[in-house]
């Protein structure tokens, strides 16, 4: 099993190309499998009265990504051979993105959106649904319309929605009961900036994905909430894993090149004593 892991990039680009290229060449280098970002338009995102009375939530179009960016945020990707997505957060989005994006991704806030999900669905391209603040009444709904639409390739991610997450509330057993009650691909969507979390999700729960928050320089619009992750933290974590891969193997016992000198220097079925007789014969 190889667990796929994706840096976030959320809010934190500033509408700046050049740091979107940034996030994308950090992320292929220090061992992330893909990138995503975020698609949404502040009137589609919040409803009017909402808006109306929140200067907090209006300021946010500075969080917009703008569309013109994505063919070369994609191009960005191919160029340093890590996957490409984006999360749709109003249905036009879906349309615009489908011939960019190697998956989709649909945020927690959005599972109740029957809607959404269908025409994400509808693509066949893979899906990668968070389950934050859900109920397992929610979450049989929105798998149910996915694969009722034609989804055959879905990822469900454990999530916690609160930023940071605190460890004690990570539950990460639930990843085992959503492969076994969904038959699906199971990840944990990560807020709690948590070494122990990640390394548990991957090694006892065979996590498929793990997403996380990533900024550059803890400069992004969302550093300061505390659940985004800098390169070097989380290069870290994604090391040790890809060690663990070579250190795990292949099933099968076999004798390996560095102690092939010592084969000879076992002892001799015969009579116990080390080496075996043929070396002995020309041992000087």
């Amino acid at each position: 099993m190889k667990t796929k892991f994706i840096a976030e990039i959320s809010s934190n680009h500033h509408q700046d190309i050049g740091r979107c290229f940034k996030f994308i060449e950090t992320a292929a280098r220090i061992g992330c499998d893909a990138v995503k970002f975020q698609l949404f338009k502040i009137d589609e995102l919040f409803a009017p009265e909402i808006l109306a009375h929140s200067e907090t939530h209006r300021k946010r179009r500075q969080w917009e990504l703008p569309r013109s960016f994505l063919p070369d945020l994609k191009n960005c990707c191919d160029n340093n051979r890590i996957e490409f997505s984006c999360t749709p957060f109003y249905l036009q989005a879906v349309e615009e993105l489908t011939p960019y994006v190697d998956f989709f991704k649909i945020a927690s806030y959005e599972l109740l959106w029957s809607d959404l999900l269908k025409t994400c669905a509808r693509t066949r391209l893979p899906v990668i649904l968070s389950t934050g603040m859900a109920s397992i009444a929610e979450i049989d709904e929105a798998v149910h319309t996915l694969k009722g639409e034609g989804s055959k390739d879905i990822t469900l991610l454990h999530c916690v929605s609160a930023y940071p997450t605190p460890v004690e509330e990570c539950n990460l057993s639930v990843l085992a009961s959503f492969r076994d009650r969904y038959g699906v691909k199971v990840g944990w969507s990560d807020h709690s900036v948590s070494p122990a979390v990640i390394n548990r999700a991957v090694h006892k729960w065979q996590a498929d994905a793990i997403e996380f928050h990533l900024d550059l320089d803890k400069t992004g619009a969302e550093y300061a909430a505390g659940h985004c992750w800098l390169p070097g933290e989380i290069e870290e974590v994604i090391r040790n894993y890809r060690l663990c891969e070579k250190i795990d193997g292949q099933p099968e016992k076999q004798f390996v090149a560095s102690e092939a000198a010592d084969r000879d220097w076992r002892a001799d079925p015969s009579d116990g004593l080390r080496p075996l007789k043929p070396i002995r014969r020309d041992f000087r």
